[in-house]
């Protein structure tokens, strides 16, 4: 078997400075300017454009990794849509999460028609491997009923109805937000492609490090420490 091309070839800072720089803008809500300065102090000079060209390659790299590691997805799915407005024009980013908190996958799509949440949940059944959950939770977006009734594959799922104005379905609701903090920092979205590209990115680095439930201090490092293994491994950086 052929080895895999490096993909840190012919570019000017080691592998180790690239991904810490990409899990910087991905972990936290810097801007390209802020993680352009925080390794500057031990005297590693980045540039602004630097990190900028570099977060969209590497980040859709070290995502799709990180999906194909992650753990099966649960049998309770959570779908919504998120209105965000780019170029002037209203777009939603969909958005499933499992009964645990896990984010199963985002879409950015102009309409909230039955055939834009057909496209959806089609996207999350390869993500799934085709195994369709038991139960599906949406707000009152009669797009979802009429995306499910001409799915075969979903027949046998439940579908439960939530009031979205009473923030019922706190699962999704609360997966947004980390969502909308980066979109403020970053002043909207430049173009739809950076749209879809940032917080699907975004929501797998999300999902390796966010602490779901409460730990104790000694579980919270192990924890961490296997994360972080785990990050070295995506960026294919030696173990620490």
């Amino acid at each position: 078997m052929p080895e895999r091309p490096n993909p840190y070839h012919g570019h000017r800072f080691p592998r180790e400075v690239i991904a810490h720089a990409v899990q910087l803008y991905l972990r936290f809500a810097l801007s390209f300017r802020d993680v352009e300065e925080l390794p500057a102090d031990p005297g590693i000079v980045l540039s602004y454009e630097t990190v900028r060209r570099r977060v969209p390659k590497f980040g859709g790299q070290y995502a799709d990794e990180l999906r194909r590691r992650e753990s099966r997805p649960g049998r309770t799915w959570h779908l919504d849509e998120m209105a965000m407005r780019i170029g002037g024009r209203l777009h939603g980013l969909w958005r499933a999460v499992t009964e645990h908190g896990q984010t199963l996958d985002v879409l950015l799509q102009e309409h909230r028609d039955a055939a834009a949440a057909q496209r959806f949940v089609r996207r999350l059944l390869i993500v799934a491997d085709g195994a369709p959950p038991q139960r599906i939770t949406t707000d009152k977006l009669r797009s979802y009923a009429a995306a499910l009734e001409h799915m075969p594959e979903m027949q046998s799922v439940e579908h439960v109805h939530v009031r979205s104005a009473m923030r019922c379905d706190n699962r999704v609701e609360q997966a947004h937000q980390p969502a909308r903090v980066r979109e403020y920092v970053m002043r909207r979205f430049e173009s739809p492609l950076a749209a879809q590209r940032f917080p699907s990115a975004f929501a797998r680095v999300c999902n390796l490090f966010w602490s779901r439930h409460l730990l104790t201090a000694a579980e919270y490092r192990a924890t961490m420490r296997d994360r972080v293994t785990t990050w070295r491994g995506v960026a294919g950086l030696r173990a620490a």
